[in-house]
């Protein structure tokens, strides 16, 4: 069984910053691209940012130059620093993991822009 364990989430002013962690943990011998998602109310779930195995990092227009996506595969667990937060980026905010036995999901973690 894989577990994804996320933190970060929370309220932030327009203009803040947030850092979400995303750690992985179970069997797994092998992780793929590890990414991040939002669903806001309504709105179908997208992907914000994914980084490959090898570092390759892809961002959903809407964020590119706010937010960074970097990971540790030492620890398993992937990180987005959010700058810049505008109240358009309030969603709840899931990691999603590709790995050796398939891929899972986090319980996902509320970011509220808001003044």
């Amino acid at each position: 069984q894989v577990q994804l364990v996320e933190s970060g989430g929370g309220l932030v002013q327009p203009g803040g910053s947030l850092r979400l962690s995303c750690a992985a943990s179970g069997s797994i011998s092998r992780i793929y691209a590890m990414g991040w998602y939002r669903q806001a109310p309504g709105k179908q779930r997208e992907l914000v940012a994914q980084v490959s195995g090898g570092g390759n990092a892809y961002y959903a227009d809407s964020v590119k130059g706010r937010f960074t996506i970097s990971r540790d595969n030492a620890e398993n667990t992937v990180y987005l620093q959010m700058n810049s937060l505008k109240p358009e980026d309030t969603a709840v905010y899931y990691c999603g993991v590709v790995h050796s036995r398939g891929s899972s999901w986090g319980q996902g973690t509320q970011v509220t822009v808001s003044s």
